[in-house]
């Protein structure tokens, strides 16, 4: 079973050698970097590479000249240098002024959704780290080499990965752009049907540069647009010959009111969905699962918006450094209503939203609740330092699946000689199981 990551972050060191065998305008798919995050990434291949050195004595001096020169470099950023162990991610995220990343009291901690026997999926780390070694070189023959707007890597590795664990009869997407998510559950599955449900057709990109049209997919898009909530699924699916519907994935991109996709799902008879952009609480342009199960009473969950609280202190903190966290400014709208965006269901893009009850909010969770078999969010691939992303905030992420100071591993996956700009794009992707209440 998986190895479940909930709001309590791991703090034990690793060492590389334990994984030997193995269509909206987000800014959040941008790239600024920053420049504590270069300099504890350069500590960390200083550590790699003198404990890989065959030449024990220059190598020595060597780097005790690069330590030196780092030394120089950062010592006018901090007026309280310290030694820190470049393999201790808490440690040295702290070191460069991070601090909080360890949270665990609401303010900043992962409420993860609860189910209703406590299941989780069946995939481990182990399983998530050969996914990603075995995805890098495909994901290098991506025909769209600039996804601006659409996804990033993580959540292609975890597209990607879902559908080659769950070897689906049938892949629905809702949601389509340039055709993106489609090469990617292609390469998943590489003879298995697709529905593809979007209101411009991929092909009209062709025009404009790189974008994928499938052979072997029934698109519903452009003039022949249908949306999700009104196809005739049964006629679908007797035109494919699923009669086990649970033999069926289906993927949401379309930046709808995820509550309103989970219970036209379950209305069809739907049990494994994936939602790409899974928005934080406060963030986003519509009300998404994440939001939906930040509750005070879920371990991560609740928030305050008092100003002088430890959480407000601590969110402007972050704020510094991460460019999507969210201040208590940004948090809490009129009547201190944080849930939500500032209280507001957001939807369709946040083209139609409306304002919600804390007590609707709450009805919102215990439904989720009742009709959830599993959640679990994707992991960042791997830790800021490494990618040296400095969108999201990794407060509010679960543990990545490569931590922060294995550059060894990260390097051996092959996630170094992607681009650093494509880890800039993580919002939280979730898999879904769902079945009717009381099954």
């Amino acid at each position: 079973m998986l190895e479940r990551v909930v709001s309590a972050r791991r703090t034990a060191s690793h060492s590389d050698e334990d994984d030997d065998s193995v269509l909206g305008t987000d800014e959040s798919k941008t790239k600024r970097q920053n420049l504590y995050l270069l300099a504890s990434n350069y500590l960390s291949r200083f550590s790699h590479f003198c404990c890989q050195c065959t030449a024990p004595t220059a190598c020595l001096v060597l780097c005790l000249v690069l330590v030196f020169v780092s030394v120089a470099s950062l010592f006018v950023h901090s007026r309280n240098f310290v030694c820190i162990s470049p393999f201790d991610p808490k440690t040295r995220v702290g070191f460069f002024g991070l601090d909080g990343l360890e949270s665990d009291f609401g303010s900043l901690g992962v409420p993860w959704c609860r189910s209703k026997y406590g299941k989780t999926v069946e995939w481990t780390s182990k399983d998530l780290i050969k996914g990603l070694e075995e995805f890098v070189p495909i994901y290098e023959t991506r025909p769209i080499k600039n996804n601006m707007y659409g996804m990033g890597f993580d959540h292609s590795f975890g597209l990607w990965f879902i559908a080659r664990w769950l070897k689906p009869d049938l892949m629905i997407e809702s949601g389509a752009f340039k055709g993106h998510s489609t090469w990617v559950l292609r390469q998943a599955m590489p003879d298995t049907p697709i529905v593809s449900l979007s209101p411009r057709h991929p092909e009209k990109y062709l025009k404009k540069g790189p974008a994928y049209v499938d052979g072997n997919c029934t698109y519903f898009a452009g003039k022949d647009f249908v949306d999700f909530g009104s196809v005739n699924w049964n006629a679908v699916m007797r035109k494919h010959g699923i009669t086990d519907l649970s033999r069926v994935l289906i993927f949401f991109d379309d930046h709808q009111n995820e509550l309103k996709r989970v219970k036209q799902a379950l209305h069809a008879g739907f049990q494994h969905l994936v939602f790409e952009d899974n928005y934080d609480t406060g963030t986003g342009d519509h009300y998404s699962l994440r939001q939906i199960c930040d509750q005070s009473y879920i371990r991560g969950g609740g928030h305050s918006c008092f100003v002088d609280s430890d959480e407000a202190r601590i969110r402007l903190k972050r704020k510094i450094f991460w460019e999507k966290a969210v201040d208590i400014d940004g948090l809490c709208g009129p009547n201190e209503a944080w849930w939500g965006v500032r209280g507001w269901m957001r939807d369709n893009f946040n083209h139609s939203n409306k304002p919600i009850s804390y007590e609707e909010h709450f009805q919102n969770s215990r439904f989720v609740e009742s009709i959830l078999d599993v959640y679990w969010e994707l992991p960042p691939a791997a830790g800021p330092s490494l990618t040296h992303q400095t969108r999201y905030d990794p407060a509010r992420a679960v543990s990545p699946i490569v931590e922060d100071g294995r550059y060894g591993l990260f390097q051996r996956l092959g996630l170094g000689r992607l681009e650093t700009s494509v880890f800039n794009g993580y919002t939280q992707m979730v898999y879904l199981q769902i079945s009717q209440p009381g099954s």
